[in-house]
Protein backbone atom coordinates (compact mmCIF):
# COMPACT_ATOMS: atom_id res chain seq x y z
CA UNK A 1 0.00 0.00 0.00
CA UNK A 2 2.73 2.33 0.78
CA UNK A 3 5.01 1.00 -1.43
CA UNK A 4 4.25 -0.56 -4.91
CA UNK A 5 3.77 -4.21 -5.04
CA UNK A 6 3.16 -6.93 -7.89
CA UNK A 7 -0.60 -6.41 -7.34
CA UNK A 8 -0.51 -2.12 -6.81
CA UNK A 9 0.19 0.08 -9.72
CA UNK A 10 3.15 2.21 -8.39
CA UNK A 11 1.41 5.34 -9.68
CA UNK A 12 -1.09 4.20 -7.50
CA UNK A 13 1.37 3.42 -4.36
CA UNK A 14 0.65 6.04 -1.34
CA UNK A 15 4.98 7.11 -1.80
CA UNK A 16 3.95 7.72 -5.52
CA UNK A 17 1.04 9.77 -4.10
CA UNK A 18 2.68 11.75 -1.60
CA UNK A 19 5.39 13.04 -4.54
CA UNK A 20 2.67 14.23 -6.82
CA UNK A 21 1.00 15.96 -3.44
CA UNK A 22 4.19 17.90 -2.65
CA UNK A 23 4.59 18.88 -6.02
CA UNK A 24 1.82 20.89 -5.76
CA UNK A 25 2.19 22.07 -2.27
CA UNK A 26 4.05 25.36 -2.94
CA UNK A 27 2.42 27.20 -0.60
CA UNK A 28 0.07 26.52 2.25
CA UNK A 29 -3.32 25.36 1.84
CA UNK A 30 -6.45 23.72 3.15
CA UNK A 31 -7.50 20.41 2.94
CA UNK A 32 -10.40 20.88 0.22
CA UNK A 33 -8.06 23.21 -1.97
CA UNK A 34 -5.12 20.52 -1.73
CA UNK A 35 -8.16 17.60 -3.10
CA UNK A 36 -9.65 19.82 -5.70
CA UNK A 37 -6.05 20.63 -6.88
CA UNK A 38 -4.84 16.94 -6.37
CA UNK A 39 -7.79 15.57 -8.24
CA UNK A 40 -6.96 18.14 -11.66
CA UNK A 41 -3.42 16.89 -11.43
CA UNK A 42 -4.09 13.46 -11.35
CA UNK A 43 -6.75 14.34 -14.72
CA UNK A 44 -4.32 16.17 -16.11
CA UNK A 45 -1.79 13.32 -15.98
CA UNK A 46 -4.25 10.97 -17.59
CA UNK A 47 -4.09 8.96 -14.04
CA UNK A 48 -6.63 7.14 -12.54
CA UNK A 49 -8.75 8.99 -9.84
CA UNK A 50 -8.00 8.52 -6.41
CA UNK A 51 -10.43 8.11 -3.74
CA UNK A 52 -10.73 10.49 -0.80
CA UNK A 53 -9.67 7.98 1.79
CA UNK A 54 -6.57 7.12 -0.37
CA UNK A 55 -5.94 11.17 -0.29
CA UNK A 56 -6.18 11.21 3.21
CA UNK A 57 -3.54 8.26 4.00
CA UNK A 58 -1.58 9.91 1.84
CA UNK A 59 -1.49 12.88 3.91
CA UNK A 60 -0.99 10.71 6.86
CA UNK A 61 2.24 9.27 5.36
CA UNK A 62 3.73 12.87 4.20
CA UNK A 63 2.72 13.60 7.96
CA UNK A 64 4.04 10.56 9.64
CA UNK A 65 7.42 11.25 7.50
CA UNK A 66 7.84 15.11 8.37
CA UNK A 67 6.97 16.08 5.19
CA UNK A 68 4.24 17.73 6.32
CA UNK A 69 2.43 19.53 8.93
CA UNK A 70 -1.16 21.26 10.08
CA UNK A 71 -0.95 24.84 11.08
CA UNK A 72 -3.52 27.37 11.23
CA UNK A 73 -6.59 24.98 9.33
CA UNK A 74 -3.29 24.71 6.11
CA UNK A 75 -1.75 21.91 5.17
CA UNK A 76 2.26 23.02 4.80
CA UNK A 77 5.01 21.17 3.42
CA UNK A 78 8.48 20.94 5.47
CA UNK A 79 11.28 22.02 3.60
CA UNK A 80 14.04 19.94 5.08
CA UNK A 81 17.05 22.07 6.39
CA UNK A 82 20.38 21.86 4.02
CA UNK A 83 23.40 20.71 5.34
CA UNK A 84 26.79 23.20 5.39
Amino acid sequence: MILPTRHLHHKRSLIALGADMLSILQEPKTVSRLWEEFRVLRFQKAMAPVTYEWFILTIDLLYLIGAVRHQKGQIQRIIPMQRK
